[in-house]
């Protein structure tokens, strides 16, 4: 990344992105003034964070209905069940280490992957990048998994770009978050979950999304990996189409989480939900 005041301000200017930007704020700002949100917010909030750790799971093959989530208490240590439980357990962290991840974005990130892969993996790589000659287990999604020496320089890069801040608009910062790491793919096992929950760090802690309403992981998932995968792609490129493009995809994910949730405003007003 630039050493530059702000080197994320190129990537405003990148042809719809400010058409993305604007979409989002309009679709969270709708949201926000539903009624139902003057006296039933939690409730939404607590939804909204079950149908983001379903949709982040399915992104990494665990895809379960809510039903299922709802249900069950344990989740076990291994397999799709893993998975579900780690993705549930890093949403709900995610809400705990805002004022921690404007001063040290690694501390963060640790405890995230402590969330997902505590008791799943040796103990000694569980919240620490990589070291060189170590594999990484997980989806690769068609990305080329670089060096042990490079994530360690990208990953100090993208601390300086939080400690130092950025007036580049939140869906802009929270795309650069969530592509740096699931392209770096940091640490020994899922980093696709720790990606997504500190996206969601991003936008909860920029004030875009105060309250956690709007789960760009369920719209990831709507989106479906595929698309995922082509947009990290153009994301991994680092060309200006790609930026672009990944941050679109990005901004759509946003937009699908507000109407999901404007679904279950809507459920609750009619007394349904």
């Amino acid at each position: 990344m630039s050493s530059t005041a702000d080197p994320l301000a190129p990537l405003g200017a990148l042809p719809g992105v400010q058409d993305a930007v604007d979409s989002v704020r309009k679709a969270v700002d709708q949201i926000y003034g539903h009624r139902i949100m003057r006296r039933r917010s939690s409730e939404v909030s607590a939804e909204a964070a079950l149908r983001g750790a379903r949709g982040s799971a399915a992104l990494e093959g665990a895809d379960w209905a809510l039903e299922e989530l709802r249900r069950r208490t344990d989740f076990g240590v291994e397999g799709e069940a893993r998975t579900v439980g780690g993705a549930l357990r890093a949403t709900a962290e995610a809400g705990q280490l805002l004022d921690v991840w404007r001063q040290s974005p690694l501390r963060v990130l640790a405890r995230l992957h402590l969330m997902v892969a505590g008791g799943a993996t040796p103990d000694e790589t569980v919240g620490r990048p990589r070291l060189a000659g170590e594999t990484v287990t997980g989806p690769g999604l068609g990305l080329d998994l670089p060096e042990a020496d490079e994530v360690a320089t990208r990953l100090d890069g993208l601390t300086q770009l939080v400690v130092n801040g950025s007036e580049s608009p939140a869906l802009v910062l929270a795309s650069v978050v969530h592509g740096e790491l699931v392209t770096l793919r940091p640490f020994g096992s899922h980093n696709g979950l720790v990606a997504r929950a500190a996206e969601r760090v991003v936008l909860v802690g920029s004030g875009l999304d105060p309250k956690s309403i709007c789960p760009a992981e369920a719209g990831h998932a709507e989106l479906g990996r595929a698309a995922y995968e082509r947009a990290l792609g153009g994301y991994a490129a680092g060309t200006p189409e790609g930026m672009a493009e990944w941050i679109g995809h990005c901004g759509r994910a946003i937009g699908l989480g507000a109407r999901e949730t404007t679904a279950v405003c809507e459920a609750m007003q009619r007394g349904a939900a």
